[in-house]
């Protein structure tokens, strides 16, 4: 598998590309979710572009990383799946979805997968988790009441894609995600118990999000039966990276 990106995704899935030579994984998109850059957008279309002509002249399979946040499904999006509405209430989100029709349109073999919140060794420290954790260990967070977060081991990742590339699963998008929304609070909360830390908290209120479908990825990849999904999956993966990004705070 070629990878084009070198950030944390790429460094990752890096295990598996041996297995899947025809495969062309980009993640060398815009990394935050907050992003409204038109030249970071511009960098990536341009990026994207010349990757799709690559795959379609070899004849390989594209696999690109959109999102599965609210940002792409918005608040209106009463299942979250794959083959309903969308109402993108960012830029990011405006963005992934402009570049998932590039790609159904380029005529290139592809495969678009909808990524909650991963988590992992190698995360830049100004992503959810590491910021989170960091937050807390000084004393003082930020808590946006409504928002909720579906997080998501980056080896349970590797594991989905995997299968989804064995099996030769094409020209499908799929959400790659627990299927559990947990509020911020919650998370906060977690986090603040497993460092013995209670931090001040600013709270800012948001509107409050969903939880998307993972009923077409559970059909896809029966091997997310074993992956242990759930309300009680975020607290095993927070205590599993836990001191890896408390150490570094």
């Amino acid at each position: 598998m070629e990878i084009v990106g070198r950030g944390f995704l790429a460094t990752s899935l890096e295990p598996i590309a041996g297995s899947h030579p025809d495969a062309v994984l980009f993640v060398s998109g815009v990394s935050s979710a907050g992003e409204v850059s038109e030249a970071e957008f511009s960098r990536e279309a341009t990026m994207l572009y010349n990757t799709l002509h690559h795959c379609s002249r070899r004849g390989r399979k594209l696999v690109y990383f959109s999102t599965s946040s609210v940002g792409m499904y918005g608040l209106l999006s009463m299942q979250g799946r794959e083959d309903g509405p969308v109402y993108p209430r960012t830029a990011y989100g405006r963005h992934k979805l402009a570049m998932e029709a590039v790609i159904r349109t380029s005529g290139a073999d592809h495969l678009i997968l909808r990524l909650a919140t991963p988590v992992g060794p190698y995360q830049r420290e100004h992503q959810f988790l590491p910021a989170m954790i960091r937050q807390i260990h000084r004393g003082s967070v930020r808590v946006f009441n409504g928002a909720r977060r579906d997080l998501i081991d980056i080896e349970d990742v590797a594991t989905i894609l995997d299968g989804l590339l064995t099996t030769g699963v094409s020209r499908e998008v799929v959400n790659v995600a627990s299927g559990v929304a947990v509020p911020i609070e919650e998370i906060v909360q977690h986090i603040e118990e497993r460092l013995d830390v209670h931090a001040a908290k600013q709270y800012v209120e948001v509107p409050t999000e969903r939880a998307v479908s993972i009923a077409k990825l559970r059909e896809l990849v029966p091997a997310t039966a074993g992956m242990g999904f759930g309300p009680d999956y975020y607290r095993s993966l927070v205590d599993r990276y836990l001191h890896v990004f408390a150490g570094a705070a």
